[in-house]
């Protein structure tokens, strides 16, 4: 063990209605907790977090968002900056700008990785309210080695795509309400923890290759399509080849880049790509005939009857072939705005 570090730590990963998961999780974590906690809670890069903030007020642990190489203390909550991974490195926080994982950075899975491949079985993971299933790898992971999984109830939950996948795909050992998994954990903590060794010594060598992707990109030359299986599939994101990798019944993908992706968020990242060419197809349409419109008027305007006629004949073949593209679009929206609501 490393000197200072604390014998416990809990993640805690949230997607969308996920604050008022937290805050119902931490305030109820005494004063003089004993073990580490980081949150994971999804939100755009571009946006200021104040979750610190908010955990500070409703709960009794100093919290923040930590610096890069800052030293793990018990009784203290560790927030992911917006637009960094936070990560569990030995006896210190990692804060890294790595490919992103399911579309996000930060990343719930690449934070439960971490905290399972340092802590093993000390570490204990919990799934909050969210869309689509990040969390589900990283909380497999945590079982695996030995760790304890917790899963928000889904009908505690604002959003329950989440706990849903996590229950599907990893023997969890609690489902509760989110005001009882902070009595849970003070519990579990205040227990000697059984140091146990993980055998899966395959595991382990991936988790660590991916934990280097997450803080360091270069994915290729850490190694990690050496992990699974080449697939004909490209990255929405790069247009990398993408590697299957496999999880018991769950299919993960990762490009040579680093870019990460469930089977789920391949799907919303394939659609939302495939949408925004639609949308540069359609506008090529409609800008060349405005273009060819503009010239028959300009012909027309200098005496040019038979190139007008001509232009003009052109401009609005270019509208006719447009239209169907608008159907196309509207259509795609209607699929990617269904199967969004579907993963809720």
């Amino acid at each position: 063990m490393f000197a200072g570090k604390p014998a416990w730590v809990v993640v805690l990963g949230a997607s969308a209605g996920g604050v008022e998961s937290m805050r119902e999780v931490v305030e109820s974590l005494p004063k003089g907790f004993p073990a580490a906690v980081f949150a994971v809670l999804h939100i755009p890069p571009y946006q200021e977090s104040r979750l610190p903030q908010i955990l500070a007020r409703c709960g009794q642990l100093p919290t923040s968002h930590p610096e890069d190489g800052a030293k793990i203390h018990g009784g203290n909550i560790y927030v992911a900056p917006p637009d960094h991974h936070l990560l569990i490195d030995g006896d210190s926080v990692s804060v890294k700008r790595g490919p992103k994982e399911n579309r996000f950075r930060p990343s719930i899975d690449a934070l439960f990785r971490s905290a399972a491949y340092t802590f093993g079985s000390r570490a204990i993971g919990v799934v909050l309210s969210g869309a689509l299933d990040d969390g589900t790898s990283g909380l497999w992971t945590i079982k695996r080695l030995g760790g304890v999984a917790i899963v928000q109830q889904p009908r505690d939950a604002r959003f329950e795509s989440m706990p849903l996948s996590a229950l599907e795909n990893v023997k969890v050992d609690h489902t509760l309400r989110a005001d009882r998994i902070g009595p849970l954990i003070t519990g579990i903590v205040q227990q000697t923890p059984e140091i146990m060794k993980s055998s899966d010594g395959a595991l382990l060598k991936r988790v660590k290759v991916e934990l280097k992707v997450a803080a360091e990109a270069n994915a290729f030359q850490k190694g990690i399509m050496d992990f699974g299986e080449l697939t004909p599939f490209t990255c929405p994101e790069c247009h990398g080849v993408l590697v299957r990798l496999m999880e018991d019944k769950m299919t993960r993908y990762r490009c040579h880049t680093g870019h990460g992706y469930s089977d789920s968020a391949l799907l919303e990242a394939v659609m939302e790509s495939t949408g925004e060419l639609l949308w540069q197809v359609m506008r090529a349409f409609e800008e060349a005939a405005m273009v060819v419109d503009h010239m028959s008027k300009h012909a027309a305007e200098n005496g040019d009857i038979k190139q007008a006629e001509m232009l003009k004949s052109k401009a609005k073949e270019l509208e006719q072939r447009s239209k169907p593209l608008h159907e196309a679009v509207l259509h795609h929206e209607s699929l990617s705005g269904d199967n969004l609501a579907n993963s809720e």
